[in-house]
């Protein structure tokens, strides 16, 4: 039995509470991590979980053997990125966790720059309308739009995120442009669900300037809102990364455009800098990098 490969089947059960989705995690059958986790168990010569057919615990045993192994393969890792400091190579997996919108727009064109340069790196995207808890899922770097970091989390800011209200010159041409912010009472706003679903907030001499907002329509993703309103649907806030171009071909038009709106950043967030393997810590850099401040979708267009 490869015992680390056993242990490392065995962490994966217990922080997803499955061993389907273990098996998903670590590519092999489900029939196959049966059988590592019943090799472990008959190595320690201890029921390491109770299983059922609705869920997965562990037992008291697996509990303290949780712990161990966790620490077990942090140290194998910090000891794999030591003997690894002569090779300037970055290779390794990476499981990557960011929102449809941006990963859409803008993370997989990075990623897929990054492993055409790194021919060694693996990357697992999940691209989640919902923020993901990094630990329970395994996730090595979640990349996200926000105001906001969770507790216990390190982020490295990669981007500003700016955004626009924009409109279809047919919705405008029916309704009328708004002139003032007070105006957008009487337009059909669409609102992010988890995001200003009742009040935008612009910046108004340098504080936050809430400004009660509604519609028809609210979505839990930019890319449906976006679609929303190039079908005439009403009006959006929308982030730059998604709409920037389509404002410069004149299929969608900025709203308001002297209004500023508070702005989020882009960031690259992650659980511990002592444990963070070199290759996250390379994409990381090459993300900032590639995005720059200001990002590329936000400068001017060469003519």
């Amino acid at each position: 039995m490869d015992r680390l490969t056993a242990i490392e089947v065995f962490v994966a059960v217990a922080e997803r509470g499955s061993l389907t989705a273990a098996a998903a995690q670590q590519d092999m059958s489900r029939a196959m991590v049966t059988r590592y986790l019943a090799e472990l168990e008959r190595w320690l010569g201890v029921r390491v979980l109770h299983r059922t057919t609705r869920r997965v615990t562990l037992t008291a045993a697996g509990e303290q053997a949780l712990e161990r192994f966790r620490r077990m393969l942090e140290i194998g890792s910090e000891l794999h990125e030591r003997l690894a400091i002569d090779d300037p190579e970055p290779r390794g997996h990476i499981r990557i966790a960011t929102s449809l919108s941006f990963g859409q727009s803008h993370l997989a064109p990075a990623v897929a720059r990054y492993v055409g340069r790194h021919r060694q790196v693996q990357v697992d995207l999940l691209l989640q309308d919902r923020t993901v808890n990094l630990v329970e899922e395994r996730v090595d770097l979640a990349v996200r739009v926000t105001r906001r970091i969770d507790e216990g989390l390190i982020a490295r800011r990669l981007a500003p995120c700016h955004s626009l209200l924009c409109a279809a010159p047919g919705y405008l041409r029916t309704h009328g442009t708004p002139q003032t912010l007070e105006a957008l009472a009487a337009h059909n706003c669409l609102t992010h669900a988890y995001a200003g679903r009742h009040a935008w907030t612009f910046l108004k001499d340098g504080a936050p300037f809430p400004v009660a907002v509604s519609g028809n329509v609210s979505a839990n993703e930019a890319t449906v809102l976006l679609q929303l309103v190039r079908a005439e649907a009403g009006i959006a806030m929308l982030p730059t990364y998604l709409v920037a171009p389509l404002v410069r071909s004149g299929e969608l038009v900025a709203v308001l455009p002297d209004c500023r709106i508070e702005p989020m950043d882009i960031h690259g967030v992650y659980v511990s800098r002592r444990q963070m393997p070199r290759v996250v810590r390379s994409f990381l850099d090459y993300l900032a990098d590639s995005f720059g401040d200001p990002p590329y979708w936000d400068r001017p267009q060469a003519r």
